[in-house]
């Protein structure tokens, strides 16, 4: 029944000679032969590991493999039903692949080695069932984004830096019915009608894919990498992006219900902060989150998870952050978590805030807390608010007690640099003050960033009587003061 002319319902292969039929007077059989590897494309170790992964395979394929690939590739969608292969479980299928492209290979008489037969069976059960050449890429975990700039051009993040890898496309129409699979799982479509779509993997990675005509050279395909281990605020502090004593100080603060504001650049991690900062929300509490794709890992038993919706094709059904946002309010939530404030919603969240929805968080693009609160205001002013601007920060020292901004330094690291209150109104100013900073002191021979955490001194921050309420203010107290001195990093 699987074979498209096959008299069996037992399997995938064309046992009649008309399913995948050999050609009349074959030709010398093509052979896929390896090139060495081209010097452009080879990428130094940037920093020592226990067991570096091998070369990607692709770097070293002659453009005889993608001919011979794409004979068989042809044959095989000839030769088998894929709506019945979509009803086999991951493994089942690719036997039954590997099968057929076995007898494929057989009757077209072509020449290879066994290893080079079983690269090509894996590429191509990658690409009938997976997404094609970025399978060995989304396998890695120690990759946390890979860069698809058209189909020859694949870069990857490791260890905070950027480098190219061999991995290429056969060409662009592949990249982009990859990136259409990848969008059309969550019922998202990209295309030139609709050429801009933020998606999500099945295991929670983000994507981002623009296309043509947008894009000139191709389509642009971006995966922020979902970590499967959840990295925890005892893990950031072995990593060095935070002190023990500053994991303790976050710890409070998400435990009290201090509204947060987490603020950094891009890459900067502040979605791996907020996930580390839920871990410390009572498993009682009813929690909502409004994300672009939802990519949050709360692992409370109470959670809402609402993701928002594109226009369709006719341009209409858009449900925007701002939407979501609003609605939570008639959800009876007790904290609200907003993947990323980007515009008019930061009103609404601000609002949720400042009306018994103590604890929300959220977070956005900015540089410094100072700046974070400026773009509050800004995306606030953008959308169309005719507040006072007095009255718009006023709203904002009443809603926000904490900012944490994180960075990404110059060697990839990743740090908390700030933890910072709002303090209130002086004047038209808002008035900040900062809890626990990390300070740059240099940089070792091997250009690695040195520097320390450390409290600023101060005694009592503004939140210390919550800290009081949740009986928390003891632990907060020890650990200021063990955090005024700390150790170099």
């Amino acid at each position: 029944m699987f074979g498209k002319r096959s008299g069996t319902d037992t399997d995938l292969r064309a046992p009649k000679p008309g399913a995948v039929s050999p050609e009349p007077a074959p030709a010398p059989a093509p052979t896929v032969s390896r090139a060495p590897p081209p010097p452009a494309v080879a990428s130094p170790p940037l920093a020592p590991m226990k067991a570096p992964p091998p070369p990607p395979m692709e770097s070293r394929r002659s453009d005889n493999y993608y001919e011979v690939k794409a004979t068989i590739f042809g044959a095989l969608i000839e030769a088998i039903d894929l709506a019945q292969l979509a009803k086999l479980d991951s493994e089942s299928a690719r036997e039954e692949i590997r099968d057929i492209v076995n007898e494929i290979i057989a009757i077209k008489n072509i020449v290879m080695s066994i290893a080079e037969q079983e690269e090509l069976l894996d590429d191509i059960c990658n690409d009938v069932l997976g997404y094609g050449p970025l399978e060995p890429l989304l396998s890695r975990d120690d990759i946390a984004d890979i860069m698809v700039n058209g189909a020859n051009t694949v870069y990857i993040e490791v260890a905070g830096k950027i480098q190219r890898t061999g991995i290429r496309f056969r060409d662009n129409q592949q990249l982009l019915n990859i990136c259409q699979r990848i969008v059309s799982q969550v019922g998202r479509r990209v295309d030139e009608s609709s050429p801009i779509c933020d998606a999500r993997l099945a295991d929670g990675s983000r994507v981002n894919a623009i296309v043509p005509p947008l894009s000139i050279d191709g389509p642009a395909l971006t995966i922020r990498k979902f970590k499967k281990d959840k990295l925890t605020l005892d893990q950031l502090v072995k990593f060095g992006a935070i002190s023990p004593e500053g994991a303790e100080i976050l710890q409070i603060i998400g435990r009290v219900r201090c509204n947060v504001l987490i603020s950094g650049g891009t890459g900067s991690g502040k979605t791996t902060l907020l996930n580390c900062l839920t871990n410390y929300i009572e498993h009682d509490e009813r929690v909502i989150t409004c994300e672009d794709a939802a990519e949050l890992q709360l692992q409370q038993p109470h959670v809402v998870r609402l993701e928002t919706r594109p226009p369709n094709i006719e341009g209409e059904g858009q449900v925007t952050m701002r939407e979501l946002v609003r609605n939570c309010l008639r959800m009876r939530p007790e904290r609200i978590i907003v993947g990323e404030v980007r515009g008019p919603e930061a009103f609404d969240l601000l609002q949720a805030m400042n009306t018994g929805h103590d604890g929300s968080m959220g977070t956005l693009h900015a540089n410094n807390p100072r700046e974070a609160l400026s773009r509050c205001e800004s995306m606030i002013t953008m959308g169309g608010f005719s507040l006072p601007s007095r009255t718009i920060r006023e709203m904002i020292c009443a809603s926000i007690d904490v900012i944490v901004q994180a960075a990404r330094l110059r060697d990839g690291s990743r740090r908390i640099t700030h933890i910072t209150e709002v303090m209130g109104m002086e004047g038209d100013t808002i008035i900040t003050q900062d809890i626990f900073v990390y300070d740059l002191i240099g940089e070792d021979a091997n250009g690695k960033i040195i520097g320390r955490h450390r409290s600023t001194g101060i005694g009592r921050p503004k939140f210390w009587e919550r800290a009081r309420y949740y009986g928390d203010e003891k632990r907060l107290a020890a650990a200021l003061d063990a955090a005024e001195v700390a150790p170099t990093q």
